[in-house]
């Protein structure tokens, strides 16, 4: 009797342990547009976030854990970003390091472009990011339909494009936002 109990107890706490109810998942009121790339000179707002799975930016290590692509739209402009997350089971640990696409960081920056002040904006690939991100309200590995969150504080160098001037500039790359997932095709 005794083992039996013990197996009972532990099927309900690895049943607990395993993830997240619906009360945990999602966006936790993050707002749609919470993502901007500032500094005294611009600020790039970007929403529309939407999350879907895929292969982008696979972990070789955990060939089990599918990737999460984000995708966004500036919402005062005509840019974009694209983010990528081999681990997204491991968002909800917080410290998640941004890098470039090449790079083996938590939470990847694959492009982006923005637009404002008549310059362009375009993430300078040849400096590295800095800074952290976190998941909120993440489960399933990303892929739930709630969505979840997340909180990036980071910065990035953008090349500025004005005319015939070209410069380089460092923006804060900041924000919590709401990253829907992406409606199931069928």
């Amino acid at each position: 009797m005794w083992r039996s109990q013990f197996l009972s107890t532990t099927s309900l706490l690895l049943l607990l342990l395993s993830g997240c109810d619906d009360d945990e998942c999602g966006p936790m009121g993050a707002p749609p547009d919470g993502l901007t790339a500032s500094s005294v000179d611009v600020t790039l707002t970007f929403g529309q976030m939407i999350s879907r799975a895929g292969s982008d930016c696979p972990d070789p290590a955990t060939p089990d854990i599918i990737a999460v692509t984000v995708e966004g739209r500036q919402t005062d402009g005509t840019g974009f970003i694209t983010l990528c997350i081999p681990r997204p089971d491991l968002l909800e640990m917080g410290n998640r390091t941004l890098g470039h696409t090449t790079s083996t960081a938590d939470i990847r920056i694959i492009d982006l472009d923005g637009s404002a002040n008549n310059c362009t904006y375009k993430i300078d690939k040849t400096r590295i990011p800095t800074g952290k991100g976190a998941g909120i309200g993440v489960c399933n590995n990303g892929t739930d339909s709630a969505g979840f969150a997340l909180d990036l504080d980071g910065a990035i160098s953008l090349t500025r494009t004005c005319g015939a001037t070209v410069d380089t500039i460092g923006v804060k790359l900041t924000g919590k936002f709401a990253v829907p997932a992406e409606p199931s095709r069928r």
